[in-house]
């Protein structure tokens, strides 16, 4: 019972961690959104979008919209966290089937 709440508090502290990553990459993703939108509505008449971000959106925003290689890192991390989380899983599974084994003998 023990082990199963310790197993139950570790996969809540997992779960946390990737939900505080996915809302730190909606807030990125949605400055991201902005700062195109801000560029579509600034193109001229000729239909080109301007080179640079429109005058109202600051460096600090504009810092933290992300690029394409650090959001496929993160969601290479998150798959890595899942693998890791069934990992552990099977091994507590081996680890009760010895404890059994070892009852019964």
């Amino acid at each position: 019972m023990l082990s199963r709440l310790q197993e139950l508090r570790k996969e809540e502290e997992t779960l946390l961690r990737l939900k505080a990553a996915l809302h730190d990459q909606l807030n990125r993703l949605k400055v991201e959104e902005l700062a195109l939108r801000s560029m579509i509505s600034s193109a001229g008449d000729n239909g080109k979008v301007s080179p640079h971000p429109a005058p109202e959106l600051s460096q600090d925003v504009l810092a933290h919209v992300d690029n394409e290689a650090s959001i496929n890192q993160t969601a290479l991390e998150l798959r890595t966290g899942s693998h890791m989380m069934e990992e552990e899983e099977e091994e507590e599974e081996e680890e009760e089937e010895e404890e059994e084994e070892e009852s019964d003998s």
